[in-house]
């Protein structure tokens, strides 16, 4: 599976991800969507806050993604914390399939984003899950990295 680089409008990210998880592997996958939700994440009104994706039936799923309701939408607008589909290829949804019966891996939603036809996208994170002693020691490892550009900047 290789990476890919949205090159698009980001409509939202998840920057507690990268916070709570090692992520191991990302994937950009396609979402099944109504009318009023494409025009809301247009708008750029998504939460990924509490969201993770899950297999079921050999489909993928993204759970509690919160997609605000279109406001000038004409019909009864959709659940915001609807299930949604995911788009991946077979052998994808299989290989996942295989790495999330390995202990600890889940799959997190990392940021939507628009492609350049205006598709609206999902980067997914495999991930593994940090324990507190990693949160700390990386936001050590930030720290001294921000020191040293400071001292790098002043010569």
């Amino acid at each position: 599976m290789k990476k890919k680089d949205p090159g698009g409008k980001v409509v939202c990210t998840n920057k507690k991800a990268y916070h709570d998880y090692h992520i191991e592997q990302v994937l950009e996958a396609g979402m099944v969507l109504n009318g009023p939700e494409i025009k809301s994440l247009r708008a750029g009104k998504a939460n990924l806050k509490d969201g993770y994706a899950q297999v079921k039936n050999n489909e993928l799923f993204l759970y509690n993604v919160h997609i605000s309701p279109y406001p000038y939408a004409s019909m009864t607008p959709p659940d915001p914390l609807r299930v949604r589909k995911l788009l991946l290829h077979r052998r994808e949804i299989n290989k996942l399939i295989g790495k999330l019966k390995e202990q600890g891996y889940t799959l997190v939603p990392l940021k939507i984003y628009l492609n350049p036809q205006g598709r609206a996208k999902l980067a997914l994170g495999l991930a593994k899950g940090k324990k507190l002693y990693d949160k700390r020691a990386a936001l050590k490892q930030k720290e001294t990295d921000r020191e040293l550009q400071r001292v790098m900047r002043r010569g």
